[in-house]
Parts: structure tokens; sequence; C-alpha cells
């Protein structure tokens, strides 16, 4: 995913309902043009990563997951990809902070209770 589709689904995780186009161009600070949002909405929706509404001349758009389940979906794709997923869970694992650790750890622990 590129950066502008990241900055704008992260603009669709941020608002409390679905947004057009153009109030996606309005909660930007520099802005591409609006033309550019369009498209890249439209791309988002053809990949299945959000669903949109009509609401007047455009359609809004809102994310089908939330910003947790599409990390945790991308990483799970990544895994997937990977020919030596224990490798890759110990380099991740390795990676992380002591306070993420305990977290991971915690929820493994939930899980298995």
């Amino acid at each position: 995913m590129g950066e502008l589709e990241s900055e704008i689904l992260g603009r669709l995780w941020a608002a409390t309902g679905a947004l057009t186009p153009g109030e996606v161009v309005d909660s930007m600070k520099a802005p591409p043009a609006y033309t550019t949002v369009m498209t890249i909405l439209t791309r988002l929706w053809r990949k299945g990563i959000v669903e949109r509404e009509p609401r007047g001349r455009a359609f809004a758009y809102r994310p089908l997951l939330t910003e947790a389940e599409f990390a945790a979906q991308k990483m799970r794709l990544t895994l997937e990809g990977t020919s030596n997923r224990m490798a890759a869970l110990s380099h991740f694992v390795g990676s992380l902070s002591k306070k993420e650790e305990r977290s991971l750890r915690r929820i493994i622990e939930q899980m298995d209770s």
C-alpha cells in the first residue's frame, strides 16, 4: 500500500462515519487533487478494503476493517508469504519492546485459557 493510500485510509479510520472524497480532501493538511483522492478511494473499494454508499452526487467511503484488524491481516498475509514462518516470527518477536513482548505474552495466555 502506498503512502497516499495509507494516509487516506487513516483519515477514514479517524472519522466517525463515511467520508466523501471532498471530506477526505478537507481533512488533509496538504491534500492532493480531488480527483487523485477519488481515484485512491475507488482503488481501495475495488481491493475490498472500504465500502461505499451513495451520498448526493458522490460516494461516501468507510473502512471494512478496523485499523487493528487491517494490521493483523497484513501481518498474517506477510507471514503466509514466507517460506520459514518460525524464523519470521522469531525476528518479529525479537524486534518488540519489552512492553510489547509482555502484552503479547498476556494475549497468548488469555487465548490459552
